[in-house]
């Protein structure tokens, strides 16, 4: 962060001094207005409901254009990532800032599959959930107990405690995802494997049993590696500024991202690519294929409640980076699995083949986007729909403990503590009982 040539100067229309403000440039994206000193030079706080005005934090981490539709990690393009390094390659990038080379990929990658495996007791704290309950309701609670299990690993501020908690975290979060699941359909937990890939074990614990041997599909296990790469960070979103307003107090690192597993899974967040399944489900109980132009046209309704679940970005004004790879990797998984012609798939292909040709969507730039299609390829894997935030909050842990690490580093951060516009009732007496 640097310091800009110019100032900004607030003034004011009833006669107070103006006041001069820094201004900093980063290396791509807007300059900032640092009003740190606002307060106490003029008495008054910033208004902005849901900080879409303001930078909270310096990062290093991922930068978002959404005007060009462009999203890089520590500077690589997401395209290049997905295309050429795994999901632990790209573990290593965001955590320790550089891709590894062989010797500390083999080495990194060793690490975080000798620490798959989750306490014993874990099962029995499942035990006292409902069987039917939400996984993320399950996941909440399974990342917040960890820090009853591994206690040698919750100092915040101790960097060595850190790195532990982060590996332990990235390592364990498939094992707890996979016990919820298992634990919801009444199946024998499946143990993690040292000979399998991140990707590939993950597919094992979901989906083996002790019955029969399980092959991973290298098509499937590459297609969830990518969901992962694709998921693993997206500066400072509503569950990620959670994890680092949370980890502001001092709390422990797996307090602080169980909290981010909670913010995820609000349907406006990590559950949008289950909401944009239900969506797909609705129609097809309305009549398929056939019902999408009543669809489309309740859509367009201004009047209608009905939303195109799955399509447009907050962030994005283009068309999502990640949504053309997940595009890629949907009609591989649905030629390898042979579902071409699944009435929800071939629903799901019409439904965006007229987005992205109907002048209405286009012109509001309502592209498909990354949980459109990521949802369309956990359903293909067998994935059952209420997981799919889950998974989503395996891989932002990454960019969770990535950001959280940075945060703790950096020497301007303070707890944070977020001001309001007050409006409510000025001072008043309590009147006795009988007066009220």
């Amino acid at each position: 962060m640097k310091l800009a040539e110019n100032k900004a100067t607030l003034s004011f229309s009833n006669g107070s001094p103006s006041v001069e403000l820094p201004v900093y440039q980063g290396n791509v994206g807007p300059d900032v207005v640092d009003i740190r000193k606002l307060y106490a030079q003029t008495g008054m706080f910033t208004y902005d409901p849901g900080f879409l005005s303001t930078a909270s934090c310096q990062s290093a981490i991922t930068y978002i254009d959404g005007d060009k539709g462009e999203l890089l990690y520590r500077g690589y393009p997401i395209e290049q990532l997905a295309t050429n390094c795994d999901f632990l390659e790209t573990c290593h990038l965001l955590l320790y800032g550089e891709l590894p080379n062989t010797e500390e990929k083999s080495k990194f990658t060793k690490l975080v599959t000798n620490h798959t495996m989750v306490n014993e007791q874990m099962q029995f704290f499942l035990r006292g959930f409902r069987r039917d309950a939400h996984p993320m309701a399950i996941m909440t609670g399974l990342v917040g107990a960890l820090s009853a299990f591994y206690h040698d690993s919750t100092d915040i501020n101790n960097p060595e405690h850190r790195n532990i908690s982060a590996i332990r975290l990235i390592a364990k979060m498939p094992t707890l995802v996979a016990m919820a699941y298992k634990y919801t359909i009444g199946q024998p937990y499946m143990y993690p494997r040292n000979d399998l890939s991140y990707a590939g074990n993950f597919l094992h614990m979901m989906f083996a049993t002790p019955c029969e041997e399980y092959k991973v599909s290298p098509v499937l296990e590459r297609a969830l590696d990518r969901i992962f790469i694709l998921h693993a960070d997206h500066e400072q979103n509503a569950s990620t500024s959670t994890v680092r307003l949370c980890g502001s107090s001092g709390t422990n690192p797996f307090a602080a991202i169980a909290a981010g597993v909670a913010c995820l899974w609000g349907p406006a967040h990590g559950g949008a690519n289950e909401a944009a399944l239900n969506m797909l489900y609705d129609i097809q109980k309305e009549g398929g294929v056939e019902k999408i132009g009543e669809f489309i046209k309740k859509v367009k309704d201004k009047n209608s409640s009905v939303k195109l679940m799955g399509f447009g970005h907050r962030v994005y004004k283009n068309y999502d980076p990640r949504a053309k790879l997940m595009q890629e990797t949907c009609n591989e998984v649905l030629t390898e699995l042979g579902l071409e012609k699944d009435p929800l798939f071939k629903l799901a292909k019409e439904l965006e083949k007229i987005a992205l040709e109907d002048e209405y969507f286009v012109s509001r730039k309502l592209y498909p986007n990354v949980d459109f299609y990521s949802g369309i390829v956990q359903r293909a894997i067998g994935i059952p729909v209420p997981l799919f935030t889950a998974i989503f909050a395996l891989a932002r842990t990454v960019g969770w403990i990535a950001q959280l690490n940075e945060m703790i580093g950096d020497p301007e951060y303070k707890i944070g503590r977020p001001r309001q516009l007050f409006t409510g009732s000025t001072k008043r007496d309590v009147q006795p009982l009988a007066k009220r």
